[in-house]
C-alpha cells in the first residue's frame, strides 16, 4: 500500500459546499488565494520637503582608531601576518561618507482556503448565520514592521464529514510491516536459519515483532488522529510582511557596495506614516530621486493585493575612511566603515598559506 492511498488529499465534495458561501466562491475553483483589501488607497498628498541639515557630520576616525580597527581586522583573518598592520605607517586619510536610503512597507495580505482537523468535540455551524467576509474578520496585528502570520477558522463555514482517509475507522494499515503486524528478521532474512543452526532471535520463526505499530498491524489515522470524523472549514490566513528596501547613494572610493550595507550608520531623519511622502530638497539629489521612485513602487507594488498599514523612511549618513599607508617602501588601502568600524583590505600585503593538519 502506497503513501497516496493511505494518505490522500481532501476530497473535492467539501470544497464544492463552500463554494456557496457568498464571498467565498473561488474556493470551489482550487484554492481561493490573495484577496484585494476592499478599501481603496488614500490619495498621496503633495510631496514634502525633506530634513534640514542639522550637525549632520560624523567625527573624522583618528589615526590610533583607524590602526586599531586594521590590526583587530588582521588577527581575525588565518593567513595575514600582523606586520602590515602594526608596521604600516599611515600616509594619509580621506573620508568619503556616504548616504542610505530605507523604505519599509508593512502590509496585511488575506488568503482563504479550505481546510480539515481532527474532530474534538466542535459543532458544526455551516449556514447557521451568515460567514464573514473574509476581511470583516476581527485580527489583531502584531508590532509594526514586524512579519508575522495567522491562520483563523472562518465562523460559520463548518462541516462535519467522515475521516476519507481511514473511512471512519480512526486506523490505517502500518506501512513499515505493511498490516502484517511483523517483519522478515534482519539476522536471518527470514528464513528461520542462521547458517545450519536456528536463528535465535527470532526463535527460528523467521519474523520480528514490528516496533512501529506495535506488533498490531494498525497505526492511529494521521488525518483525523483515531477520532473518525473531521471537521471541515474555511480557513483564513492573515500575513503581515514588512517590506524593506534599501538605496546605497555611490560614494566612488573603491569599497564595494554590498560591504556597506551590512553596516549601520548616523540616523539623519525617519519618520512614518500611514503612507509616507518622498522627500524633497534632501542634500543629496540621488536621496531624493530614490525617496520618490521607492514611495511610488512600493504603493503601486503593495497596495493593490495587500492593506498598507504603515510606511517607515530613514535615512543614515554611513561613514567611511579611506586609509592609505605604506609597508616596507609599498603604498597600499584599506576602508573603515561603518559605525561598526568594519575594515575591507583587498590586496593585503602579507599573506601566506594556511596548511590545515
Amino acid at each position: 500500500m502506497n503513501n497516496a492511498a493511505i494518505y490522500p488529499p481532501p476530497t473535492a465534495p467539501a470544497a464544492n459546499v463552500f463554494g456557496n458561501v457568498p464571498g467565498y466562491e473561488g474556493i470551489a475553483a482550487g484554492g481561493g488565494g490573495y484577496l484585494p483589501p476592499p478599501m481603496p488607497m488614500v490619495p498621496v498628498a503633495p510631496p514634502q520637503p525633506g530634513p534640514a541639515p542639522d550637525n549632520w557630520s560624523i567625527p573624522s576616525l583618528s589615526e590610533d582608531v583607524a590602526r586599531e580597527a586594521f590590526k583587530s581586522y588582521v588577527s581575525s583573518q588565518c593567513c595575514y601576518s600582523s606586520g602590515p598592520a602594526n608596521n604600516g605607517v599611515i600616509t594619509s586619510m580621506e573620508s568619503i561618507n556616504t548616504y542610505r536610503y530605507r523604505l519599509e512597507t508593512f502590509t496585511e495580505s488575506r488568503s482563504t482556503d479550505w481546510a480539515n482537523k481532527p474532530l474534538e468535540g466542535e459543532r458544526a455551524d455551516f449556514y447557521t448565520q451568515p460567514a464573514p467576509q473574509p476581511w470583516e474578520i476581527p485580527v489583531t496585528p502584531p508590532s509594526l514592521f514586524t512579519n508575522h502570520t495567522e491562520e483563523i477558522r472562518v465562523p460559520f463555514t463548518s462541516t462535519i464529514k467522515e475521516c476519507h482517509s481511514c473511512h471512519a475507522t480512526g486506523t490505517m494499515s502500518c506501512q513499515e510491516c505493511h498490516g502484517e503486524g511483523h517483519k522478515p528478521c534482519l539476522v536471518c532474512n527470514g528464513s528461520g536459519m542462521k547458517g545450519d543452526e536456528s536463528c535465535t532471535p527470532c526463535n527460528a520463526t523467521g519474523k520480528e515483532r514490528c516496533k512501529i505499530c506495535a506488533a498490531k498491524g494498525t497505526m492511529e489515522c494521521q488525518t483525523c488522529k483515531g477520532k473518525r470524523q473531521l471537521l471541515n472549514y474555511i480557513k483564513l490566513k492573515v500575513e503581515w510582511t514588512n517590506h524593506v528596501e534599501d538605496h546605497m547613494v555611490e560614494q566612488n572610493s573603491g569599497l564595494n557596495i554590498d560591504d556597506i550595507r551590512s553596516v549601520s550608520g548616523k540616523e539623519l531623519f525617519k519618520n512614518s506614516h500611514y503612507l509616507v511622502y518622498p522627500l524633497l530638497g534632501f542634500p543629496n539629489l540621488a536621496i531624493s530621486e530614490a525617496s520618490e521612485r521607492l514611495v511610488k513602487e512600493h504603493q503601486s507594488k503593495y497596495g493593490q493585493s495587500s492593506r498598507i498599514l504603515q510606511q517607515r523612511q530613514t535615512v543614515e549618513l554611513i561613514p567611511i575612511t579611506k586609509v592609505n599607508y605604506k609597508w616596507e617602501g609599498s603604498s597600499h588601502v584599506y576602508f573603515v566603515y561603518g559605525n561598526e568600524r568594519k575594515v575591507s583590505a583587498n590586496n593585503y600585503p602579507a599573506t601566506c598559506c594556511c596548511v590545515v593538519q
